[in-house]
């Protein structure tokens, strides 16, 4: 057979990256729809009575729900010996969606996380509303996880150099960077991404360890499953050590961008 001649393949290149555009492009359309459903869903702060749900955070509901800042503690930093993670900061829809899917059965935690599916059912829609824009309310200091403690206990922790490097750059062939969803170190792009940096690192490991093995389902397109179907034990590792402590903005610039407020505010 006689060898192709450039023209041909240029032209064959050509036109398979007008094909890989196009299809790139209606992904991106499909995946934008989806997202813009989902976002209009949970992100209205309307109706919702943070009163209530302080109360339910800091004293519980009845005898099936305990208080939430038990384990998230009283500005929703977490706590890595229980695996309870930050839900300060986290944003309203976020909260709203992983309230709503523990309590409807669409995400079942293992672990210490099991309990969940008792405490977000034993709450009403509304109580769940309640209770994210309380927490959405949060400020205070950052309480990072204390990854020298976590090492002298025996926890298994990674390189921070190494985690970076996935989380800016992603590697070829095997990972997306985590920052082409999450922003830049983590820190998240509300409504449609949540944030990660500076969350607890215990619950870091876990969570990328339940999308890679597929035990944690209620990703929207099945994203994060794609996304750490490939990561190793040590590449799950080194990302949380970078997240867990990363700065939230560049050196110098001591501004960072606010990412769970909506226009629409609750009721007081």
């Amino acid at each position: 057979m006689p060898p192709l001649n450039d023209g041909f393949r240029h032209e064959s290149t050509r036109t398979f990256l007008g094909k890989l555009a196009v299809n790139s492009l209606l992904a991106a359309v499909a995946v934008l729809f989806s997202f813009s459903a989902l976002a209009a869903e949970y992100e209205d702060l309307s109706g919702t009575n943070v009163a209530n749900g302080k109360q339910i955070y800091t004293q519980g509901k009845g005898e099936t729900v305990p208080a939430c800042m038990t384990c998230h503690g009283a500005g929703g930093w977490g706590l890595d010996a229980m695996g309870a993670p930050r839900l300060a900061g986290l944003g309203f829809p976020y909260l709203v969606k992983q309230l709503s899917d523990l309590g409807g059965g669409k995400r079942t935690p293992t672990g210490a996380g099991a309990v969940m599916v008792v405490f977000a059912g034993g709450l009403t829609p509304q109580e769940r509303r309640d209770v994210a824009a309380y927490v959405n309310s949060l400020g205070g200091p950052a309480d990072l996880s204390d990854l020298k403690t976590l090492k002298a206990s025996g926890t298994t922790i990674g390189e921070a150099y190494l985690g970076l490097t996935i989380v800016k750059y992603g590697v070829v062939g095997k990972v997306s960077a985590c920052q082409s969803c999450h922003g830049y170190n983590g820190r998240g792009a509300a409504p449609l991404f949540p944030v990660i940096g500076q969350q607890k690192y215990t619950y870091l490991v876990t969570q990328l360890t339940a999308w890679r093995d597929g035990t944690r389902a209620n990703d929207p397109l099945g994203m994060m499953r794609a996304m750490a179907h490939n990561l190793t034990d040590a590449d799950i590792a080194n990302v949380a050590t970078f997240l867990a402590t990363a700065p939230t903005t560049t050196f110098g610039n001591t501004i960072t961008p606010v990412t769970n407020q909506f226009a629409s505010g609750p009721n007081d």
